[in-house]
């Protein structure tokens, strides 16, 4: 049976979609089969048996997590925490979803080999959940299948992450670009991330495998205002502000966050995410055998057609199709 740890989520609800004989387990129970909070060991204990292929899912992601230590908690304990749970049934199949944010910014292009150098906790978390893992399959390699997937930024259907911020303030007319929109921005479609995740389960192939995710081409912000326009048919305004009056505008929107202690779509962090090239190679997930369901430009198309041309309620399922 494939258990999907933290399936309750963005990624782990389409991948319902696609995969039979699962389980999903979460700490929410409204949308999961069962109850786990991968900090905690004693929540683990029992739930898988020798046979089972786990995909680790659960993870602290966003770019305002606090206290700090949430994301090791979660990211890095919690990861050893099922590896020792699937150690003590004998359980070697494991997916997990790490992040290219373990690269950090402005790299060129980093493939699978690249050095790591994360610029946030999130990054330096998935890392060393990274160095957790490869310990675990370096102390008893015999039999064990180990896919690691470097997801780029998800988007699609009922995401509300930060390209779906994005997504709504260009549909609403309410944007305005910073700096001069040439920097590329690599991205990845949840229908084909899931697909690569199901490949992938199916193949169940042996050893230690790192895959970085990123949907082809690259768009720059310029040419992604372009396939955003074609799709919903409308103009986007053109107007650009320098970057340095971006980051100001950031740092206004941190020191009100704080004073109001609520949680603000920009952020300087977000800022600086927007204007740095972020662009990933991704020549060994593509030339694995494995073929995207859509194409980039697909993607966007059916998340913009979903979100803000039809009449839509959260409640609505997203079906997968190819």
């Amino acid at each position: 049976m494939y258990k999907i740890i933290g399936g309750s989520g963005f990624v782990g609800s389409r991948l319902k979609t696609v995969l039979e004989n699962y389980s999903v387990l979460d700490k929410v129970l409204t949308y999961s089969d069962g109850y786990i909070d991968i900090t905690k060991p004693e929540s683990i204990q029992s739930i898988f048996d020798g046979s089972d292929s786990v995909i680790l899912l659960a993870a602290e992601h966003r770019d305002d997590v606090s206290p700090i230590s949430k994301y090791y908690d979660t990211n890095v304990q919690g990861t050893q925490n099922v590896l020792d749970e699937m150690d003590r049934v004998g359980c070697k199949h494991l997916i997990f979803t790490s992040s290219v944010a373990v690269y950090g910014l402005n790299k060129v292009n980093p493939d699978e080999n690249h050095h790591v150098d994360p610029f946030n906790h999130y990054g330096k978390s998935k890392w060393e959940a990274e160095k957790v893992i490869k310990a675990w399959y370096d102390k008893d390699p015999e039999g064990k299948s180990v896919t690691i997937i470097r997801p780029t930024v998800i988007f699609g259907e009922k995401n509300r992450g930060n390209v779906y911020n994005l997504l709504k303030q260009i549909a609403s007319g309410k944007f305005l670009m910073i700096g001069k929109g040439q920097n590329r921005k690599s991205m990845a479609y949840v229908g084909n991330v899931v697909a690569f995740i199901k490949h992938r389960l199916e193949l169940a192939e042996e050893g230690y495998h790192v895959f970085n995710y990123i949907d082809k081409p690259d768009l720059t912000m310029t040419s992604l205002l372009g396939v955003i326009e074609k799709s919903l048919n409308k103009k986007i305004p053109s107007v650009r502000i320098p970057v340095w009056l971006g980051y100001l505008g950031g740092f206004g929107f941190d020191v009100l966050a704080f004073l109001t202690r609520k949680k603000l779509a920009i952020s300087s962090v977000r800022v600086k995410k927007f204007v740095a090239t972020t662009q990933f190679d991704a020549i060994k997930v593509h030339s694995s055998g494995f073929k995207a369901p859509f194409t980039l430009e697909e993607g966007l198309d059916r998340t913009l057609n979903y979100e803000f041309v039809q009449e839509r309620s959260d409640d609505d399922e997203v079906f997968y199709t190819e």
